[in-house]
């Protein structure tokens, strides 16, 4: 966790998170009905806080992307989803961000206010769109069923305050 200073009280500057898997396929349901899918690829789960920037959104997608995390020949993890040409479900989850070192509820109070995370999730998934994958994508604010065929299993979670350490 970075910490900036005001000169009076820390602030604490947190990260855009994703939770990446590899997948078989994945797909999202609301109300029973398959609003995003996608065969072999990444399932991202897609948490967004408060100060989160065009920069770290752009960071956390490439990253993503470029990610050798699939097999190649040998069964070494080598490969990216570009060069398995697989696609990417990314799901909004503002609980990625619950802090539950205190009691016994999680506090969201560091998560981004719902129209500026719809805002910057929308922006993700545009960058994402940017790459030659297939993009599918759950739906903002909605309860979603999310159905994951693990492929390993093989999950990262990716922070964006984390870049260049």
């Amino acid at each position: 966790m970075a910490i900036a200073s005001t000169g009076r009280e820390p602030i604490y500057l947190e990260p855009m998170i994703a939770v990446i898997q590899r997948v078989k396929s994945s797909r999202v349901e609301v109300g029973g009905q398959v609003v995003g899918q996608i065969g072999p690829g990444l399932n991202c789960l897609l948490g967004v806080e408060k100060g989160d920037t065009q920069e770290d959104l752009e960071w956390l997608c490439d990253k993503i992307v470029h990610l050798r995390i699939f097999e190649d020949e040998q069964g070494k993890m080598n490969l990216s989803v570009l060069d398995i040409q697989g696609g990417i479900l990314v799901i909004p989850q503002f609980t990625l961000l619950g802090d539950c070192r205190k009691g016994r509820r999680p506090n969201f109070t560091r998560a981004a206010p719902p129209q500026e995370a719809s805002d910057i999730f929308n922006r993700a998934v545009e960058h994402f769109k940017q790459y030659p994958v297939s993009v599918a994508q759950g739906v903002f604010q909605a309860h979603m069923l999310v159905y994951i065929e693990n492929d390993g299993p093989v999950t990262f979670i990716i922070n964006s305050r984390e870049r260049g350490r």
